[in-house]
C-alpha cells in the first residue's frame, strides 16, 4: 500500500536522535519503514545515541537496504512509497541530491522522489551555512523538496532535547502527509 511505505534516510550529520525520532512517529503511525543508513550515520547514531542505537532504528523499519546497494527496490521510481525524509541530512547529502549525483543508495532514492514528484523532506544539519550549502537548498527547493532545518520549537518550552528532537520528527512527518498532524501545535496561550 503506497500511501502507507516511506523511505527514511540517515545521514552522517550530527543529529542522529533525529533518525531515530523520525521512524518512532512511522512506526507509530503504522507506516513501513524502508531503511537506508550512510557508513557515517552508523557511527554518529552509536556516538550521540548509544551503542544499540542502529540496532533500535533497523528494528523499526520494515526493511532495510545497505547504503551501496544501487540495485535496491527503492533506487527505482517502479517502487510506490509516498516519499521520503532524510533526517538528519548532511551537507554532503544535501549537495549529492542538488546535482543529481545517485552515487550511493540515500542519495539515489531521494532522486527518485524529486523525478516522480514525490514528496521529500530533508532535515539538513549544519550551522553556520556557508554559500554552497544556501545554494544546495535553493536548489533542492527548486526541484520540489522541502528543507527542513531541525529548529526546535522554543516556544513549547521542551524540557530535554529527546522531546525537541521528537517535535521536530513530528512536523516532519506531518510533511508526509500520511494522518492528522502528529507535531504539538503552537497556541496562543502558550506565549508569555
Amino acid at each position: 500500500m503506497s500511501g502507507r511505505r516511506i523511505v527514511l534516510g540517515v545521514s552522517g550529520a550530527s543529529g542522529a536522535l533525529l533518525g531515530l525520532a523520525v521512524a518512532r512517529h512511522l512506526r507509530r503511525l503504522g507506516v513501513e519503514i524502508d531503511l537506508v543508513t550512510s557508513a557515517a550515520a552508523e557511527r554518529t547514531l552509536a556516538q550521540e545515541c548509544g551503542a544499540g542505537a542502529a540496532e533500535e532504528l533497523r528494528a523499526m523499519a520494515a526493511r532495510c537496504h545497505p547504503v551501496h546497494d544501487i540495485g535496491a527496490a527503492i533506487a527505482s521510481g517502479s517502487v510506490p512509497v509516498s516519499g521520503m525524509i532524510v533526517a538528519p541530512c548532511s551537507m554532503r547529502s544535501l549537495a549529492a541530491i542538488a546535482h543529481g549525483l545517485d552515487d550511493n543508495l540515500l542519495t539515489r532514492a531521494a532522486g527518485v522522489q524529486l523525478k516522480e514528484r514525490r514528496r521529500l523532506v530533508l532535515l539538513a544539519r549544519e550551522t553556520p551555512l556557508t554559500l554552497a550549502h544556501l545554494r544546495n537548498m535553493a536548489s533542492v527547493t527548486e526541484m520540489g523538496a522541502v528543507v527542513m532545518p531541525p529548529v526546535p520549537a522554543f516556544y513549547l518550552a521542551h524540557g530535554t532535547l529527546a522531546e525537541a528532537a521528537s517535535q521536530v520528527a513530528a512536523r516532519a512527518v506531518d510533511l508526509m502527509a500520511l494522518s492528522d498532524p502528529c507535531a504539538q501545535p503552537w497556541s496562543p496561550q502558550q506565549s508569555g
